[in-house]
């Protein structure tokens, strides 16, 4: 498939995504909202902190090596040694399941049962829950080493819309229940997303299209593991590549993690603490996560396609280089204005919009803070999808083995950072330590790309520095709308709101409009891809 071909399939898949990560976030949004008014915030703590925490540690470290090892390369290989190595997750997953959630059944503090029933039954649905995801997992990498845009998002829009309708039934007709109701909705949800990639290449494999596409797997029963007689029953290149992504997940996985991690095992925060800062968390990251985390996915298998893994820029095609540079560049460039956005903008609304959506239950305490802190956050997570999927694209296993030991320097600095200060700051500490997190991570990574790139005369770190007259329209919106938070918001009515509301949409309108005028070459990157 030519680069090209594969920016724009790249391009229709990470705005399908993006717009699954609306769908999910709002659900998860609307979802708090609803059950603030009929649970207690300790048994949403429970569910969207620890129980979750559960459930995304097994997958994580169950799959993430294997997406990471099977989507690098071109998606012409020997796929039924590739698809047997991907059931290896179902075992691994087994392993972690029944370790982690030992771990979590006698080792962490049990909930007060008056409080938050059901806690045993919560964590084997949600450890079953994962083992079931994961027999979905060929499934997945075939469809999104080839780009089936349709099949992702009719998936996980379907186990979306059903936990969410089964969650608000089950909470309006049985709120006794407690963890009742978040367990079968999580056992749901998986089940519908894998059903869902099952039936659809039970239909696909052997039909006209599939024969007119030359799709490299003829029939359903390729799809489980199968011996080949005088062959190895893995690819031993995408194994060994997988154990040394596995070694960077574990420690990948306690850097994104980390705060639930120092919450659940430190006790610094109590569950009703951890389910406000987990409100303000989706809240910070309604917008943040729909779009960066859909374009680190995609553009990560539009790298690892159009250049290949372990090769200098000098030995790669040279027009392959110029394009993967060039959108390199315009992808830190629109991360970073949108990050930037955020965080401006995030800084004077985060009261107002904390106070609209719970009440003083949020609005008061250290939620404004803690959402301010998030927005500032944000800037730093969406520098840092861009230029670590490209990273983990391109460096070879040697290199991955070495990032391996600054990730282990890095986990356990995190780990220190964040226990010190949450005792000082409370939940606010928790994201001034992932800025910190984040800011090592982007140095490590950009070093990386400053140096891939300084043998040819391609520059795609500019796309980190804005337009100075941006950067003028970003610090003026930043003045009048602190100035506008501290005249109007928010114990000053409705007529005040609106006053403060209708400035900041004055200042991002003169913002976008600069933007336009500036950043023309980004602007049509967008409009075209």
């Amino acid at each position: 498939m030519a680069a090209q071909d594969v920016l724009g399939q790249t391009a229709r898949l990470a705005s399908s995504s993006a717009l699954l990560q609306v769908l999910f976030r709002v659900v998860t949004f609307g979802l708090n909202a609803f059950t603030l008014r009929y649970l207690s915030r300790e048994l949403i703590g429970v569910v969207n902190v620890r129980l979750t925490l559960l459930y995304s540690t097994v997958v994580f470290l169950a799959r993430e090596a294997f997406r990471r090892a099977c989507l690098s390369g071109s998606a012409k290989r020997n796929w039924t040694k590739t698809i047997n190595l991907l059931w290896l997750t179902v075992p691994l997953g087994v392993f972690w399941s029944l370790i982690l959630g030992l771990v979590w059944l006698h080792l962490l503090e049990v909930p007060d049962p008056s409080v938050v029933p059901h806690y045993q039954a919560g964590v084997v649905a949600f450890g079953l829950s994962a083992i079931i995801e994961l027999l979905g997992e060929p499934f997945w990498v075939l469809a999104q080493a080839h780009l089936f845009v349709r099949l992702k998002v009719i998936a996980e829009s379907l186990s979306v819309v059903s936990k969410c309708i089964l969650t608000v039934t089950l909470v309006i007709l049985y709120p006794h229940w407690g963890l009742y109701i978040f367990s079968l909705a999580q056992l749901l949800y998986v089940s519908v997303l894998v059903m869902c990639y099952v039936i659809y290449f039970v239909m696909f494999l052997g039909s006209p299209e599939a024969t007119k596409k030359s799709f490299p797997v003829a029939r359903v029963k390729a799809l489980l593991p199968s011996f080949v007689e005088d062959e190895t029953f893995v690819n031993w290149k995408e194994a060994r590549l997988t154990w040394s992504f596995f070694k960077q997940s574990f420690l990948k996985q306690i850097l994104t993690e980390g705060e639930r991690y120092v919450m659940t095992f430190l006790n610094v925060l109590n569950f009703g603490d951890q389910g406000v800062y987990d409100i303000v968390n989706n809240l910070g990251s309604l917008v943040a996560r729909f779009i960066f985390l859909p374009i680190e996915e995609s553009f990560y298998v539009f790298f690892a396609k159009v250049l290949e893994r372990g090769k200098t820029v000098k030995d790669q095609k040279q027009d392959d280089v110029a394009m993967a540079a060039n959108v390199l560049e315009l992808l830190l460039k629109l991360v970073l204005l949108i990050g930037l956005t955020i965080t401006i903008f995030g800084y004077a609304y985060s009261q107002l919009a904390l106070d609209i959506y719970g009440g003083s239950m949020l609005s008061s305490g250290t939620g404004p803070d803690l959402l301010r802190c998030y927005s500032l956050y944000v800037l730093f997570l969406a520098v840092n999808g861009v230029t670590e999927c490209f990273t983990s694209a391109l460096m070879c296993k040697e290199e991955v083995d070495r990032y391996n030991f600054v990730m282990l320097a890095l986990s356990f600095i995190f780990l220190c950072i964040s226990y010190f200060l949450t005792h000082l700051y409370g939940s606010v500490g928790f994201i001034l330590a992932n800025c910190f997190n984040m800011g090592i991570r982007i140095a490590h990574s950009t070093h990386y790309i400053h140096h891939y790139f300084r043998e040819s005369t391609h520059r795609p770190l500019t796309g980190l520095l804005p337009s100075p007259a941006l950067l003028l329209g970003y610090i003026l919106s930043a003045v009048v709308t602190a100035f506008s938070e501290v005249l109007l918001c928010c114990d000053k009515g409705w007529m005040a709101r609106l006053i403060h509301i209708s400035t900041g949409a004055l200042c991002l309108a003169a913002t976008l409009v600069t933007m336009f005028c500036t950043e023309t070459k980004l602007i049509h990157f967008v409009r075209s891809q």
